[in-house]
């Protein structure tokens, strides 16, 4: 399986989606769950993660943990989730969950919460790290212990799958495997497209590196938090603004380490007070989005 760039995509004229209720926007919040499953000597890697702390630490030569940016890692997963949690049940809002395997397994209360409170866990591979080079039965593998876990904890199965830092096989083995209703490895338009690969059709729901908070931790990105509250704030008016003729949908991704420290989450609450002013605002899980799109 080979894919195929596609440059032109619905181009001028794309679909109208047709949201319930005649919303002009679909709007998922996703929160990515990778605490614990990060690049550490402790798993057997090589190295210690340097990739999406606060700021940049030095490296630690090989084989040595690097306990600053573990301890950045277990905010996360100790405090920041929870916040983020408590946050969307306040506003009575669904999300969905991007879920590393082991961080889930780690810490399965977090799978636990979601079932109980109606989110959506999708796979976000077994560790949170580049798996663009892993031989392919490895990340088979691991892409299946995947979706044990979330079964497990969930009592379903993912329907939904971004690995992120994907290698090439990626996409062909979860068509392998089956049971998916879409992936998010694309960042490549504003709705839900179909691509076919060997005669099989496979719904992607893009996904965003823009509106994410993630870019609190690059550079260029988001030096304080009112920053991430205007980007999210002028995305939304432009797309609710579009969506009079030509609905779309809006992601904004987040990460517990990230948004849920204090000030972050201030920003986010923010804007959740701002988009719930509006009509006519679909706020959806991913896999809500695919049954739409695939039914209608």
């Amino acid at each position: 399986m080979t894919e195929q760039r596609d440059l032109i995509g619905y181009g001028k004229n794309p679909p109208h989606p047709k949201w319930p209720n005649d919303a002009r926007l679909a709007l998922n919040f996703v929160i990515n769950y990778e605490e614990g499953a990060e690049r550490t000597p402790l798993l057997g890697d090589s190295h210690s993660e340097t990739y999406g702390g606060e700021f940049p630490l030095a490296p630690k030569p090989e084989g040595m943990r690097n306990l600053s940016m573990e301890s950045l890692f277990e905010y996360g997963s100790r405090a920041g989730i929870w916040r983020l949690f408590r946050l969307f049940e306040q506003h009575q809002l669904p999300v969905t969950v991007f879920a590393t395997g082991l961080a889930l397994k780690l810490n399965p209360d977090v799978g636990h919460y979601c079932a109980e409170h109606g989110h959506e866990i999708a796979g976000h591979g077994w560790r949170w790290i580049d798996y663009a080079n892993m031989p392919v039965d490895e990340e088979r593998q691991h892409i299946q212990q995947t979706i044990d876990i979330i079964k497990e904890i969930m009592g379903i199965p993912p329907v939904g799958w971004y690995t992120g830092r994907r290698s090439a096989n990626t996409r062909p083995l979860l068509m392998e495997l089956g049971g998916f209703l879409y992936d998010s490895e694309s960042y490549a338009d504003d709705l839900p497209y179909t691509i076919t690969m060997n005669d099989q059709d496979h719904l992607i729901i893009p996904y965003t590196l823009d509106c994410n908070d993630f870019r609190y931790v690059t550079s260029p990105g988001f030096s304080h938090s009112n920053d991430f509250f205007i980007h999210l704030k002028d995305s939304f008016d432009f797309l609710y603004k579009e969506g009079n003729t030509t609905p779309k949908m809006m992601t904004i991704g987040l990460h517990p380490r990230i948004s849920g420290r204090p000030a972050r989450a201030a920003a986010l609450n923010r804007f959740l007070d701002y988009a719930k002013s509006f009509e006519k605002v679909w706020v959806c899980r991913r896999d809500e989005i695919a049954r739409h799109w695939l039914s209608t």
